[in-house]
């Protein structure tokens, strides 16, 4: 399948990769299709979601995981109806990563409305979260501490 993006140009891709978003993304209900690209190599920090109905469209997201980021929250009915998921595993959590253009640029992640994905089924939906709680862990290894954040 050939799809247009005004950020990668023109792609090549397997149908069966796409991402199916039955409600869009809040803001973007009519985008329900979308590609996730990421750069060569291993562990690639940040990945692209490109929409295959709007060449415009493209968001670039991490997983909250490379960040330390470790949700709690639960899915209601609805949403698990709509991941169809059968293992816990198989979902993927990603952040929205955005730039802030003040003083000094800097790339924040909107941790409050995390994406979810199925990556068993390729469906996914983004939770928007109320409340999130900070904490922060220290651990000792050796002689050095090192900081983690959850939200």
């Amino acid at each position: 399948m050939e799809i247009k993006s005004s950020f990668f140009g023109e792609q090549s891709i397997d149908p069966s990769t796409i991402i199916s978003f039955p409600n869009g993304i809040p803001g973007f209900e009519d985008q329900t299709r979308f590609k996730l690209f990421h750069q060569e190599g291993d562990n690639p920090l940040v990945f692209w979601l490109q929409s295959l109905d709007d060449e415009a469209l493209v968001f670039s997201v991490a997983q909250a995981s490379t960040f330390n980021i470790n949700y709690n929250f639960t899915l209601n009915d609805t949403e698990e109806n709509t991941l169809g998921f059968e293992d816990v595993a198989d979902l993927l959590i990603l952040i929205i990563l955005h730039k802030d253009e003040d003083d000094q640029p800097t790339v924040k992640g909107a941790i409050k409305s995390p994406l979810v994905i199925n990556s068993a089924k390729r469906i996914g939906l983004q939770k928007v979260l109320a409340e999130v709680e900070q904490s922060i862990t220290l651990t000792e290894t050796s002689n050095e501490i090192n900081v983690s954040e959850r939200a």
